[in-house]
């Protein structure tokens, strides 16, 4: 039934500041924004090896609570510490520290600026893969 995850969506309260603080984290501009022009609604970049897509949208489509929540999405990561680390130093919050879960496995999770967790993961699984 399931062949892969598509687009991963977070939403904000202002579209405009999480525009600007993903493309500092992916370090790039989205390749897609709507509307074209005016108040940003939506934006989308791909990312990593199979150019999965992230996209932030505005949380009129989905009300944001006051606390993170919703689906845990991991995205692989070659360090977890390292991209961790990245992410703090640039705003992010710490929700669940680095723990490795095997003698190959780690985890860890923040909250972005805008309430939306993002989970990291170093898996020799999809490393293999990929």
């Amino acid at each position: 039934m399931f062949r892969g995850i598509a687009n991963v969506n977070v939403v904000s309260t202002d579209v405009a500041g999480a525009i600007k603080w993903y493309s500092g984290v992916f370090d790039e501009a989205p390749y897609f924004v709507r509307p074209e022009t005016g108040k940003p609604q939506y934006a989308e970049w791909r990312f990593g090896d199979d150019d999965d897509e992230f996209a932030v949208m505005d949380a009129v489509f989905r009300p944001v609570s006051s606390q993170p929540g919703g689906t845990l999405v991991y995205l692989h990561v070659d360090d977890v510490q390292a991209s961790f680390n990245e992410l703090i130093a640039v705003g992010a919050r710490e929700f669940d520290p680095v723990m490795q879960r095997s003698e190959e496995w780690w985890t860890a999770s923040v909250v972005d600026p805008f309430g939306n967790l993002i989970g990291l993961i170093q898996s020799p699984h999809w490393a293999a893969a990929h």
